[in-house]
């Protein structure tokens, strides 16, 4: 079964009011879905992100959003750069593919009868 992992790929500090406790200490977090199998490493284009309250630590849904953190979460969504979709082999299948290529050299060796006649 293939791991999930988020990675941060932007990280900012607003100095808007919380909803929750009226303190200016939010954080707000961009995250990217990776996802890491047996054969291959994969970034996705998923991003999600999350608003938490430094003070409170309770999380600002968007629901709670006020207009000016709304414009503030819009604007460092715009500056948010996230990895390409890519898809890595890892170790273990180059490891296979390795072993694969010399069973079929060794098949096709013994199929010819053993002996090359140059």
């Amino acid at each position: 079964m293939a791991k999930e992992k988020l990675k941060v790929i932007k990280e900012a500090d607003l100095n808007n009011n919380c909803p929750e406790c009226f303190n200016q200490d939010l954080k707000l977090t961009f995250y990217q879905k990776h996802t890491y199998g047996a054969f291959f490493h994969k970034t996705t284009n998923e991003i999600t992100n999350q608003i938490v309250c430094r003070k409170c630590n309770s999380m600002i849904y968007p629901v709670k959003w006020t207009d000016d953190i709304e414009r503030m979460f819009d604007y460092y969504q715009k500056t948010v750069v996230p990895e390409k979709k890519s898809a890595k082999p890892t170790f273990l299948f180059f490891i296979i593919l390795l072993l694969m290529i010399a069973i079929v050299g060794i098949g096709v060796y013994f199929f010819l009868g053993g002996t090359i006649k140059v």
